[in-house]
């Protein structure tokens, strides 16, 4: 086990146990297509979700990640199209726990290096329901057609599902 504390913009002082070993022992139902690092290297979250968290997580993650430098800059995702919702929306519907304050990606960073936490069930069923997305996808395009609705595709690729190969 492992003690680490956050400080960064949005936690000061919180602390949690790494039980888990990273990137195992994954609840059975939760199988995303993409490591946190995949998900930073290829572009998400026009490159700002995790500019002052690099301290909490392995400096590999950072590596090659595209990363803005001031304010998000959706030329940085991978499907170059905005396709996130504001934080003060995440809040107002109820989705943004204390444990993680920036939302589900920073609850899987944190799960995929190994923190359990009572949240878990929550986020993994909010996970699941991204998958009738991917029927959409299906439904809607052509096997490889990867410019098709690119915004949907954009979206699963913040929740871990690898939309490139759809």
């Amino acid at each position: 086990m492992r003690w680490i504390v956050v400080n960064d913009r949005m936690q000061q002082g919180y602390g949690y146990v790494m039980t888990a070993p990273v990137g195992k022992e994954f609840d059975p139902e939760f199988q995303p297509m993409l490591t946190p690092a995949e998900m930073l290297a290829l572009g998400v979250f026009g490159g700002k979700y995790m500019t002052d968290c690099t301290e909490e997580f392995p400096k590999r993650w950072f590596r090659g990640a595209k990363l803005a430098s001031g304010a998000a800059d959706i030329s940085l995702n991978y499907f170059q199209v905005d396709a996130s919702q504001p934080l003060s929306v995440w809040r107002k519907k109820g989705w943004i726990y204390h444990e993680d304050p920036r939302g589900w990606f920073q609850w899987y960073c944190r799960y995929y290096q190994g923190r359990r936490c009572a949240d878990d069930t929550r986020q993994i069923r909010r996970w699941k329901a991204m998958r009738r997305h991917i029927a959409q996808l299906q439904t809607a395009c052509f096997p490889g057609e990867v410019n098709c609705r690119p915004r949907q595709r954009q979206a699963l690729l913040h929740w871990a599902y690898d939309t490139r190969i759809l």
